[in-house]
């Protein structure tokens, strides 16, 4: 089937008063690709030319084109068939490799789940030695004392104290806890003026 939007009357017959709609839909699909030498020669030529012609179809060694040697027409039904056609052939050359589990897994894409990687205190276990670790055991029990709806979280950067949502992140370093509280800075009682406003700054968690 030609590329030509403008089809000859030959090939409008052919396909049928909807051939706009197959042209359209099958054109560039492979029950109507082929491979040939004489695509100049060929052209838009009427199907049963291009058959019949010096270098057409049954004239053809490319064994691609042996089964339309004997067609008569060319049109949804014949281009329908000629793809399930080819397609089980391909199936056949190229069967989709049957590989052990183990290497299957290997080679496998992970699941986001399986990409999501779960951290636990032992991540920050540099951090969490000396004064600092015992100051965060201590922070630890206070802050998970206050309800039991409050939940530890572990991150890769910080440890997370939630409900609904964080309201208290821990960062461990070197010498001290660093926190990040997720409060309004006027409604912090911080008469030593340890404490920093990062609300424009932005925060993890």
């Amino acid at each position: 089937m030609p590329q030509n939007e403008d089809l000859s009357p030959e090939w409008q017959a052919e396909l049928g008063s909807n051939w706009r709609d197959i042209q359209a839909k099958w054109l560039h699909t492979i029950g109507n690709l082929t491979l040939t030498g004489y695509n100049p020669e060929l052209s838009d030529r009427s199907f049963q030319e291009k058959r019949d012609m010096k270098g057409g179809f049954r004239d053809s060694p490319i064994r691609l084109n042996h089964s339309l040697a004997n067609l008569d027409h060319w049109n949804d039904s014949e281009i329908q068939r000629r793809a399930q056609e080819l397609a089980g052939l391909a199936i056949k050359i190229w069967p989709i490799p049957q590989l052990p589990p183990e290497i299957f897994s290997k080679y496998s894409k992970p699941s986001a789940k399986e990409e999501a990687q779960t951290y636990t205190l032992e991540h920050f276990g540099n951090f969490m030695q000396g004064d600092v670790g015992e100051l965060f055991n201590v922070l630890k029990k206070r802050i998970l004392n206050m309800d039991s709806s409050v939940k530890e979280e572990v991150k890769k950067l910080y440890i997370a104290y939630k409900t609904t949502t964080n309201f208290v992140d821990v960062v461990p370093q070197k010498r001290q806890l660093r926190l990040s509280l997720n409060m309004e800075f006027s409604e912090i009682n911080d008469p030593e003026g340890l404490c920093r406003d990062v609300s424009k700054v932005g925060r993890w968690g």
